[in-house]
């Protein structure tokens, strides 16, 4: 997602700290979040990407059982500002998908580590989890955009 953002983040830079992003969670560069669950991970997008896309209308996922590449798009997001491509984590198996996102695409905006996560992965590149940012790092890697 960092690719089609534009705008600018509305919170200032001095506003950021590690408590500005859940310590329980791996990020990327792209904006997306994981965090494990059970053998699986759940995937979803930051506050700061629901910042830069507005009210989201719709979110398109894969189905559960496709196979997604690290880096690949895997989706889209739709707000009343844009539509942009979901990139997936890490290489892996879809195992779940959050249903309540075709009826409730807004849960992402009031809910994006909870209820507005997106998907479930089972990873088949272990290796890619150890490449995912931790909060510190995504906290410096957004105060530097």
């Amino acid at each position: 997602m960092a690719r089609l953002f534009e705008a600018v983040w509305p919170r200032k830079r001095e506003e950021l700290t590690m408590s500005s992003f859940p310590d329980d969670l791996r990020y990327t560069h792209d904006h997306e979040w994981l965090k494990a669950h059970g053998t699986s991970w759940r995937v979803g997008i930051t506050q700061f990407a629901v910042d830069q896309l507005g009210d989201i209308t719709l979110v398109d996922l894969p189905k559960d059982g496709d196979l997604v590449t690290k880096g690949q798009r895997f989706g889209t997001i739709e707000s009343v500002k844009s539509v942009s491509d979901l990139y997936a984590p890490v290489s892996g198996k879809v195992t779940a998908i959050n249903p309540t996102l075709k009826d409730s695409p807004e849960l992402v905006n009031s809910e994006p580590y909870g209820k507005g996560w997106m998907i479930e992965l089972e990873p088949t590149e272990q290796s890619e989890l150890d490449e995912l940012m931790s909060p510190d790092d995504y906290t410096k890697h957004v105060s530097s955009q």
